[in-house]
């Protein structure tokens, strides 16, 4: 019997031959190269989605570390919310004020609104358009960036803002705040046609609207309580450092995804090379993001920073997401490394302001993704200064002005803040009533 195990694959192969003879004289059955490229673009899409879905398991490890523990069962439920959230208005609304097609009003400024649709069950008896993809992966795909968008919000307004306003900003920066500035470039807008601006993954489009709405949900809703107390920074140390490097390295993981899905084609072997090209970008610019702000932290403090460190990757990552094809593996390295020195440099900057950033995002996505933006200039001939300079501010501005009105609509309303009581004891008891680590909960 184990003989005849042995030489089954012989077997095989020999009748190879004969299969594909017989199959030559019933006439050729091989998909025509254009449904062949359809389907290899389409698996890189569910691919590199499903490893950017895994992001926001992620920020979610990594917000769940840098949160004090009784704040710790908030960041869990806050990034479920958000997520599942962000999946259907970007189903509703997102999807199709991001990609008009030919719906475009107000010359290019905003899209038509209706619900995103995905081809019919198996594409049997219809006219199938197959030179690109399928829509549902690229919605699949599209929708995995915008929800990122939401996730980077979330660790900036941590432990003191309510779960309810929270969740009703991000349907709207979801449904329309981030699609409708993305529509602007990824869309076929302005600031593709007219501007020139290059953005390859979202440096710009998707880290720094984050990190603006971020920025302006911070400074609305003010600072942790005794975060600053007779002009001296208290340190509130995160609950869970293994955790939040768990995180980071999910995060790592899920960005071959984010900047390799971006390419946007698989089907020819150019392509290809060029994945594999923007996956060694990515990784060297995070490992240089890293290593700079290791040794700065250990020049400027005289002790490694564990949680500079972090977002010293982190801010590679998004350093490079701009343009991670054109740079030599030298370029992106040095390129993430400077990502590393603006986070340990912003940090302090943030906090002499005193605008409270739980989690560093703020100069991880915004900070960061808008020297990213602006390094394309350093690698591809293609960049003008003013098509990446004024997309920035044009993208700052819109962003600013929106979240803004957003957070103040919800503070007059709602209130968006806990109650002081409640900030003190933990949101996980005052908002939620569950611990996330009962057995060390004070008695």
């Amino acid at each position: 019997m184990t003989y005849l195990k042995t030489l089954a694959p012989a077997v095989a192969l020999i009748a190879l031959p004969s299969l594909g003879l017989a199959q030559d004289a019933a006439g050729d059955t091989t998909p025509p190269m254009e449904e062949i490229g359809f389907i290899f673009t389409t698996f890189m899409f569910l691919v590199a989605g499903f490893l950017v879905f895994w992001m926001a398991a992620g920020f979610t490890m990594l917000e769940a570390g840098l949160v004090r523990q009784k704040n710790t069962t908030m960041q869990l439920t806050k990034n479920m919310g958000l997520f599942s959230l962000a999946a259907i208005a970007y189903y509703l609304i997102g999807y199709n004020l991001m990609y008009p097609g030919d719906g475009w009003i107000m010359e290019g400024w905003f899209g038509a609104i209706g619900t995103a649709s995905l081809e019919p069950v198996g594409l049997a008896d219809t006219e199938a358009d197959l030179t690109y993809a399928s829509v549902g992966s690229d919605f699949f795909f599209q929708l995995m960036f915008c929800a990122t968008t939401a996730s980077i919000v979330s660790g900036t307004v941590a432990e003191r803002i309510k779960l309810w306003p929270f969740l009703i900003f991000v349907v709207v920066l979801t449904a329309l705040i981030y699609p409708i500035q993305a529509s602007w470039k990824w869309g076929g807008g302005y600031l593709d046609s007219e501007l020139g601006f290059l953005d390859f993954a979202g440096s710009t489009v998707v880290h720094s609207v984050g990190g603006w709405a971020a920025l302006m949900g911070a400074i609305i809703l003010g600072p942790r309580i005794g975060k600053y107390k007779d002009g001296r920074v208290v340190p509130m140390l995160g609950s869970n450092l293994p955790l939040a490097t768990l995180g980071t390295f999910i995060l790592w993981l899920g960005w071959f995804g984010f900047n390799g899905g971006s390419q946007l084609y698989m089907d020819t072997a150019g392509n290809v090379a060029d994945i594999s090209r923007i996956f060694a970008n990515t990784n060297t610019a995070a490992a240089g993001g890293a290593i700079t702000a290791l040794i700065l932290t250990q020049l400027m403090y005289g002790k490694v920073d564990l949680t500079m460190v972090l977002n010293g990757a982190l801010a590679g990552l998004v350093s490079i997401t701009a343009e991670p094809l054109t740079p030599s593996l030298g370029a992106a390295t040095l390129i993430g490394a400077v990502g590393g020195v603006i986070v340990v440099l912003a940090v302090p900057m943030l906090d002499k302001m005193k605008i409270d950033d739980v989690v560093g995002a703020i100069p991880v996505h915004l900070f960061a993704g808008i020297w990213g933006t602006m390094a394309v200039l350093l690698t591809n001939p293609d960049a003008t200064f003013g098509g990446q300079f004024f997309s920035i501010l044009i993208v700052a501005a819109f962003v600013i002005v929106t979240s803004g009105i957003v957070w103040m609509i919800l503070k007059v309303t709602m209130g968006i803040r806990v109650s002081e009581e409640h900030e003190i004891n933990g949101l996980d008891s005052s908002e939620l009533g569950m611990e996330a680590y009962p057995e060390f909960a004070k008695g």
